[in-house]
């Protein structure tokens, strides 16, 4: 196996900056083949990505962690996705119940350090599944979210899940977002429209005031606004994501050394 670094994926980056995300998600696909499937936590931002699989289309499967404490909105959202984008979405869950989580660990999210072990069992130990099973994850990260997101690249090394995510709605802004969610009456998350403009696990998720910050919702009894629950690496340290290990032959297809597919 040879090593894929952050580092070498700078110039890519910056050529894939000008791309669009039906671009982006047509390059996964024609590199990765069937070792590629879309990341959707059933908010706006990865139901647009549902959509342009639906209608590029683009066909790979959509993986979803259902935490076991989710709103039945965001589950409805997912079958609704499902069923009428003609979707395959494979669900994982955690192993713990939150009952008997709760019963063994106490709540965990009432204090900063619990958070991140509650979100680490309940969110990042149950993607751990699908290690092995893909070279790379298409993720919906936007700079325009600002914080540490407001960095993101488009192409990121994942060291925990030895892969390669792919932001393709980096460079898109919200007005975008608004005009393509418009235009193409994409499926949305009925919370957006009640006040939610992140949504995740019922426990830590409230409606965000006018004037708030998107993320004022998350965590809002912990403090401050800029919590993050680990899942994307590139939320967290830098120092999380060096390099992963992939073939010689998929890194010079990654870095368009030996592919004449070109975009």
């Amino acid at each position: 196996m040879a090593r894929l670094s952050q580092a070498d994926l700078i110039s890519l980056n910056r050529t894939f900056d000008d791309r669009s995300p039906q671009e982006l998600l047509l390059w996964a696909r024609e590199i990765f083949g069937d070792r590629v499937a879309a990341m959707s936590s059933m908010q706006e931002a990865g139901n647009v990505i549902c959509h342009m699989l639906h209608k590029v289309p683009v066909k790979m499967p959509v993986v979803f962690v259902d935490t076991g404490v989710l709103f039945q909105e965001t589950l409805d959202t997912r079958d609704r996705l499902s069923r009428e984008y003609g979707l395959t979405i494979h669900t994982y869950k955690p192993a713990l119940t939150m009952e008997e989580q709760t019963e063994k660990y106490g709540i965990l999210y009432l204090s900063p350090e619990g958070q991140k072990q509650c979100c680490e069992m309940r969110k990042s130990e149950p993607l751990d599944a699908v290690k092995g099973q893909y070279d790379a994850l298409i993720g919906s990260l936007r700079r325009a979210d600002g914080g540490r997101r407001g960095v993101c690249p488009i192409l990121a090394v994942d060291p925990r899940l030895n892969c390669l995510r792919v932001n393709v709605l980096a460079n898109f802004s919200d007005e975008q977002m608004e005009e393509y969610i418009s235009s193409n009456k994409v499926i949305l998350n009925p919370l957006h429209k009640q006040g939610f403009s992140t949504i995740g696990c019922n426990r830590c998720t409230t409606p965000v005031l006018p004037g708030e910050p998107k993320r004022a919702g998350r965590w809002r009894h912990l403090g401050p606004w800029s919590v993050y629950c680990g899942i994307n690496p590139t939320d967290m340290d830098p120092e999380r994501a060096p390099a992963v290990d992939f073939s010689q032959d998929l890194i010079d297809r990654i870095l368009g050394r030996q592919t004449d597919f070109a975009i």
